[in-house]
């Protein structure tokens, strides 16, 4: 889970305290749900945030894995 943690603290450098208002979050919301980057707020993250909840924990430890994989090969 620290892999999520690592994720999460990357993808919302600049509005840390704000995660809703990072450009990069706001741009994985726009592809993931159609709604535009400019309209997305707290509310539509929170909403979000709530209802895939599970998806998003998997998403997290994927990224886990993805980066035991880049690990290992740099081990090589």
């Amino acid at each position: 889970m620290l892999e999520g943690f690592r994720f999460l603290w990357n993808a919302t450098r600049g509005e840390r305290l704000r995660p809703w208002k990072s450009p990069y979050l706001r741009w994985r919301l726009e592809t993931y749900t159609g709604k535009k980057a400019e309209e997305i707020g707290l509310r539509d993250f929170l909403e979000l945030a709530i209802k895939e909840r599970g998806q998003f924990l998997r998403f997290l430890r994927w990224t886990g894995e993805m980066r035991g994989y880049v690990t290992d090969d740099k081990r090589r």
